[in-house]
């Protein structure tokens, strides 16, 4: 559980606030297969920061990722809005989502929301979700076959 999950912010944190996090719960991980450690630290509209970190299984398919693990506790303790998100990994260049993770997010945030995308020495590169997700699939997409 990340220090933030039970107060509440009133301003998006600083992005080397959520970098740290992510860094600190990339330790975490649980990766006896790919040795691979993740984490994610994300502000939601509830006020709280959460974080996450990769979760592997020996049935590959039922991996969970660090962005994912984050997302998941902040739905459900009733936030309805990721505003910001930070990931880390064990990579010297700044590690990008994966493409399930990119799609899960794009339920949860605008097409501005910042990520602070970091290697593992902390040091970030700021997008918009849009950046890497240009023309996500989103529910407007389904409306026209009601």
């Amino acid at each position: 559980m990340s220090e933030y999950e039970t107060a509440t912010i009133k301003n998006i944190p600083e992005p080397k606030e959520l970098v740290r996090l992510a860094l600190k719960i990339r330790e975490n991980a649980y990766v006896p297969y790919s040795g691979f450690h993740v984490g994610a630290a994300l502000f939601a509209d509830n006020g709280k920061i959460y974080t996450g970190c990769n979760v592997e299984n020996a049935s590959y398919g039922a991996a969970i990722c660090a962005e994912r693990t984050a997302i998941v506790k902040a739905i459900s303790d009733g936030a309805k809005k990721v505003l910001a998100i930070a990931v880390s990994s064990d990579s010297n260049l700044p590690t990008m989502p994966c493409g399930i993770c990119r799609q899960f997010l794009s339920e949860f945030c605008s097409p501005d929301m910042p990520l602070y995308l970091s290697s593992r020495n902390g040091e970030y590169k700021v997008y918009s979700f849009d950046e890497i997700l240009p023309h996500s699939f989103k529910q407007s997409d389904m409306e026209d076959v009601k």
